[in-house]
């Protein structure tokens, strides 16, 4: 019997040990991977305040105190550090007054400013990253694939070619010959002004790399037929030459007209 009665407690024993056992390694492995992240966020917590200093003088105004939004600006919680790097290094914001839509200008604050500021808002909630030079490189991204899947998702707004075009209330999609792939990227997981969010369960990052590839081929593509006439096709080229043939034979009766007086 005290055998038997031994071989029924071994499964509480057994348990026990192994409850402890997984305590233990839970425990080493808490305090050993603590090390590293804690070193990390107190060599970019200056970073942070930076940020914040500078946001509650350029900012602030428009999107709270709090970066919560305001009557003027939208929440920037969780719009992450790419949209305001995105925003910011392009000259859209600050915006000098509300308007339809923030265009590029030349930026107001300098790239370790920017970085300051974009540390502080990714630093209030989770929200896209800005790229890494891992995810910007395209070098060996499908170029033609990146043209389909442009036609598909881009064409509508921003034109087959990459030429932009009007949309209503007097927003626009702009022009992407001048564009880099950082700007791309990042206007593609954040979603500026009309543009939709592609993150990267929309659009893998392999396929943001391909639609780059595409938009960067565009920007290196020669016009060896002269003027590119914003790349639209036989439209415009057909209005451009009628404008010149009608011009040319106006010219032609206004000349024989005062020749015959």
């Amino acid at each position: 019997m005290k055998f038997i009665t031994a071989r029924r407690r071994n499964p509480l024993v057994a348990v026990l040990l192994l409850v402890g056992a997984l305590g233990a390694v839970g425990l080493t492995f808490s305090a050993v991977s603590n090390i590293e992240p804690a070193q990390a966020a107190l060599g970019t917590q200056t970073q942070v305040e930076d940020g914040k200093k500078l946001y509650l003088e350029g900012c602030s105004s428009c999107h709270g105190l709090d970066a919560q939004g305001a009557m003027n600006g939208p929440s920037l919680i969780g719009v992450g550090a790419a949209a305001v790097h995105f925003q910011v290094s392009t000259g859209r914001m600050p915006l000098a007054a509300p308007g339809a839509q923030a265009t590029a200008k030349e930026p107001i604050y300098d790239v370790e400013q920017v970085a300051a500021m974009s540390a502080y808002i990714a630093s209030l909630a989770p929200g896209p990253a800005i790229p890494t030079s891992e995810d910007l490189d395209y070098s060996d991204a499908d170029i033609a694939e990146g043209g389909v899947l442009f036609r598909i998702n881009c064409a509508q707004c921003h034109q087959a070619a990459g030429q932009g075009g009007a949309l209503t209330q007097g927003k626009y999609a702009p022009n992407l010959m001048q564009a880099t792939p950082q700007e791309i990227y990042e206007a593609m997981v954040s979603g500026p002004q009309s543009m939709p969010v592609f993150s990267n369960e929309t659009l893998p990052i392999k396929d943001k790399q391909a639609v780059t590839a595409y938009i960067m081929a565009l920007q290196e593509a020669p016009s060896p037929g002269g003027l590119s006439l914003g790349r639209i096709g036989p439209v415009t080229e057909g209005l451009f030459m009628w404008v010149a043939v009608f011009a040319a034979f106006i010219g032609a009766a206004v000349w024989i007209g005062i020749k015959a007086r």
